[in-house]
């Protein structure tokens, strides 16, 4: 019995056969298009509450073109750009500059008539759909009194996971023709409250002026621990425990709070115990502790380390 003959092509032959016979065939796969991946936009928009629609109108349709409008705003303005040239002459923040240098305490905030409640705005996750409850009011004693109901029960939309926090925070301080001003706290390096609380643990959140607009929700924050009951507490924290976090996370890239740039303070309630709560405050200041000579409490990256 004979074998059939096999034959046996050079190996150039071959190669240039099944080139052919990929080229002028059909493919054995088809072609797979390169993957694309997206790049990470820098700046962020604001939040919107998920099936919620988009507000499709220019910026210019929310503004209230008023003529008696208008007039009270320039009145407004130019009383206020002559306070500042009045203050610039008199010295730093409208004191003298012996008194400044010599300033060892200053009361920010106190709040002794309903007018003084005006400068803070009070939020909470019902904004995203949430069950907790906030409201501010003027307390029995001329206080600051901050309650509500806190859930921790996550909004139906099919998306949103976590929920449950209220918080209150200062407006943020403005200029003449809405020019951004900034609290200097360079001669202090303590914070002093008067507070009076419920036994919940709270959040105390400093906004500092960024130079980028992905730094817009960076806020420097720490733990503000209340021993609930009729007494008042006098709270001191330098600011130099003051940690870096970024929309609630804590960042990596630790650095100082800038004391020349503070915009608002905040206080802020999370922790997840359902129930009504309250917060009193009395007043909040800022001290200089002489006997506290820490700059900065956390580890910060070397920008330039020696070899």
């Amino acid at each position: 019995m004979s074998l059939p003959r096999i034959t046996r092509l050079p190996s150039v032959r071959l190669l240039s056969s099944i080139y052919q016979h990929h080229c002028f065939q059909q493919p054995l796969l088809p072609s797979i298009t390169p993957l694309t991946v997206p790049r990470r936009t820098v700046t962020q928009n604001e939040y919107r509450r998920p099936g919620q629609p988009k507000e499709d109108k220019w910026p210019w349709q929310n503004i209230n073109f008023g003529l008696w409008k208008g007039l009270e705003g320039i009145k407004k303005h130019f009383t206020l750009l002559k306070k500042e040239f009045s203050d610039t002459w008199v010295g730093p923040e409208g004191k003298p500059l012996i008194d400044h240098m010599l300033e060892q305490n200053r009361v920010v905030f106190e709040f002794r008539n309903p007018e003084d409640l005006e400068s803070w705005t009070v939020s909470s996750d019902r904004e995203i759909g949430g069950q907790s409850e906030a409201y501010l009011k003027l307390g029995k004693y001329n206080t600051c009194f901050f309650y509500g109901t806190l859930s921790s029960a996550p909004p139906k939309d099919g998306e949103t996971r976590y929920s449950g926090y209220c918080t209150m925070r200062s407006k943020q301080m403005l200029a003449s023709f809405d020019r951004k001003q900034h609290y200097d706290w360079t001669t202090f390096n303590t914070l002093h409250l008067r507070v009076r609380g419920d036994g919940r643990p709270w959040m105390i959140t400093v906004g500092a002026e960024t130079y980028f607009a992905h730094q817009k929700d960076d806020m420097y924050c720490y733990f503000l621990y209340t021993r609930g009951g009729p007494y008042w507490q006098d709270v001191k924290i330098p600011f130099s425990k003051f940690f870096l976090s970024h929309r609630g996370r804590i960042q990596d890239d630790q650095h100082p709070l800038w004391l020349d740039k503070v915009n608002t303070i905040g206080f802020t309630l999370g922790d997840k115990a359902d129930g009504p709560f309250q917060l009193e405050i009395d007043y909040i200041g800022v001290c200089k502790d002489y006997a506290h000579t820490e700059e900065f409490a956390y580890e910060v990256y070397k920008r330039n380390p020696e070899v």
